[in-house]
């Protein structure tokens, strides 16, 4: 056993100090041995990734904090929010959290959503870890009228409801309030949130249900302000903008907006600052980009609590987050992948400090779960805070130089949309105009552009997928609420593609097929064979490596090997084949000039142009 003395020893005592300067210098020459010369000073940027937003990650962060400055005042004169002390949890600016305790006491509320009448569901959820339940309610969900029949066994002074009702909040509402009363229960003892959002019902569905003030919404809010303490009655529910495409900075940008918009219905219809700042949930997506997550929430809360300063009430601007794994990321393709994805979204969410967190169940894209996915779902949650120990530690990521840095310049970015939107006339303005779906919409061509390249690969769907998988089947889910803003998946391009080559399999019982020609030995083939076998999957075009092309069934080959050997046999191989009666000659690697080549694929082309073209020549119907 080693005992160290305590007389100060330092352990880095004979090491001498390394500056910046040097580690740049190091990483400089590992760059130029893999074939980029930079200076010593650019070799940080050449390692950087470009976020939205106009935000970078740089692979090295530092006490020297961000190097840009803040951004620019907002229109009405308020101060931007400029770096803070993150301070203590419970404390403003709430960056850390908001509450005092944080999730240390529980773990975070495990909220899971239902979207049938099933009681026994419910009731499976509550016996096996889930805390309060997310009920949609309307056309394409549960029937108002069933409200009382879906919860005749779950003891509501325990268990938290939350409505998503959309038009029919004030109708869910009124018979939500009227089953407690029939139970018994009293109203200090009623828990939950009714649900009102009329903007983000806007959002979901292009049809505006309250008017202007939203009076109907004020009622509810003052009802509960007065009689019921434990309920809420609003949901700022970013999801919409998230679900359409939109950036971190511009679902947090829009929830503001969204909340101070309700913040001035709500002071106008008698309420005070404070009670109306205590009946708002804010409801935020949560990603497997998990730093990206963590510094969103903890961002989220910064900003709130300047909304709160400027109204002068910076004690009540501790902001109430309800964190949903996002169906973004969802994939149908591969659905157990995105256990991983919802696990990795979920460990966001508590580190970012969400009060409450919702794991959509992983076949989610597929229709309704069954019960495995369901259970896998409330789950991760459970093993996240009981064996994990996520939630012992309030705000764990708080003091990354990383992690500091990406929710200052999140915040800053969020800040700059949300002046946008108040310059522009409001949340519900930017609504109607089309202005907020536009933008959204550029985000999202952008993004749409990185996966199509591959940039941003989709494990299961545009790298490593698998033809031969078992379809996973489920049964259709409510359609829910449309006719406002789009929602996409990262999935949805490559999703059409291999949706095209289905249906070739079921009508020709063999799916599209593509030769891959491997030249010269293993060593020069492997690399580039196996990316064009991959490639060519993620469209649902099956590769042939083995025998020859005249045996293959193919009518298009791939040549697969190294530069040199491209230089000395590409053009004869290509000739051999087109006699041979291949119709197209591919090759793997950077565009060339070589003769009866018509195709170059390579990192960071364009899969499903390039996919699409090809099922197109194979006569697969789109």
């Amino acid at each position: 056993m080693t005992v160290l003395p305590d007389d100060g020893l330092s352990l880095a005592a004979e090491f001498p100090a390394a500056t910046h300067a040097q580690w740049q210098r190091l990483v400089a020459g590992v760059l130029s041995r893999s074939g980029k010369d930079v200076p010593d000073t650019e070799a940080e940027d050449v390692l950087s990734t470009a976020l939205e937003d106009g935000l970078r990650v740089r692979p090295l962060y530092t006490a020297r904090g961000p190097a840009d400055g803040p951004a620019e005042a907002p229109a009405d004169g308020a101060a931007t929010p400029s770096a803070p002390d993150t301070g203590l949890p419970g404390f403003a600016p709430f960056v850390r959290a908001g509450r005092a305790e944080g999730n240390t006491a529980n773990g975070w509320d495990v909220r899971q959503r239902h979207t049938v009448a099933d009681p026994d569901a419910l009731l499976t959820d509550l016996e096996n870890g889930v805390t309060s339940l997310w009920l949609a309610v309307g056309p394409d969900g549960i029937p108002a009228g069933e409200l009382d029949r879906v919860l005749k066994d779950v003891y509501l002074d325990l268990a938290p409801v939350v409505l998503d009702a959309g038009a029919e909040t004030p109708t869910a509402a009124a018979e939500l309030l009227d089953v407690y009363t029939r139970r018994g229960i009293a109203p200090e003892a009623a828990l939950g949130n009714l649900g009102a959002d009329p903007l983000g019902t806007e959002a979901r569905t292009g049809a505006a249900y309250d008017g202007d003030g939203f009076p109907a919404t004020v009622a509810l809010t003052r009802l509960c302000a007065e009689s019921y303490p434990g309920l809420r009655a609003l949901t700022v529910d970013a999801l919409p903008y998230h679900e359409a495409g939109g950036s971190a900075a511009q679902e947090l940008g829009a929830s503001l907006a969204t909340g101070v918009a309700y913040l001035r219905a709500l002071t106008a219809g008698g309420l005070t600052v404070e009670q109306a700042l205590g009946q708002l949930e804010f409801r935020y997506a949560a990603t497997a980009d998990q730093f990206l997550t963590i510094a969103k929430l903890r961002a989220a809360r910064r900003l709130w609590a300047r909304v709160a300063e400027a109204c002068g009430a910076p004690a009540a601007g501790a902001q109430r987050q309800h964190a949903v794994t996002s169906s973004v990321m969802m994939a149908g393709r591969d659905p157990w992948v995105n256990m991983l994805r919802t696990t990795l979204a979920t460990l966001a969410a508590g580190v970012g400090g969400a009060e409450s967190v919702t794991v959509h169940p992983f076949d989610h894209a597929l229709g309704l779960p069954d019960a495995f996915a369901r259970r896998i779902a409330r789950n991760t949650s459970t093993i996240l805070i009981e064996e994990s120990h996520l939630a012992r530690v309030i705000d764990p990521a708080g003091g990354s130089w990383y992690v500091e840095t990406l929710t200052d310049e999140l915040a800053h970015a969020a800040w700059e949309f949300f002046q946008g939107i108040e310059r522009d006339g409001g949340q519900a303005a930017v609504l109607r105009s089309g202005r907020i779906g536009r933008d959204l919409a550029a985000t999202w061509a952008g993004r749409s552009r990185a996966l199509a390249e591959r940039r941003e690969p989709v494990t299961g769907v545009s790298e490593f997928p698998h033809l031969g998988e078992k379809p996973v089947v489920r049964a259709p889910a409510p359609a829910g609420p449309s006719g406002g803003l789009p929602r996409v998946r990262r999935d949805e391009a490559f999703e059409a593609l291999r949706a095209r080559s289905d249906a070739h399999l079921a009508a020709t019982g063999a799916r599209p097929k593509v030769f891959l020609a491997a030249l010269g030995p293993a060593a020069a083939h492997t690399a580039r064979l196996t990316f064009a076998a991959n490639l060519f999957q993620a469209g649902g075009i099956e590769p042939v490596t083995e025998g020859s092309f005249a045996d293959s069934g193919a009518a298009e080959v791939c040549l697969c090997s190294s530069d040199a050997l491209y230089a000395e046999r590409a053009e004869a191989t290509a000739a051999e084949l087109r006699a041979a009666g291949a119709g197209h000659v591919s090759l793997a690697g950077r565009p060339g000039a070589y003769a009866g080549v018509d195709t170059y694929v390579f990192a960071g082309c364009d899969a499903v142009a390039v996919l699409s073209a090809t099922l197109d020549r194979m006569g697969v119907s789109s």
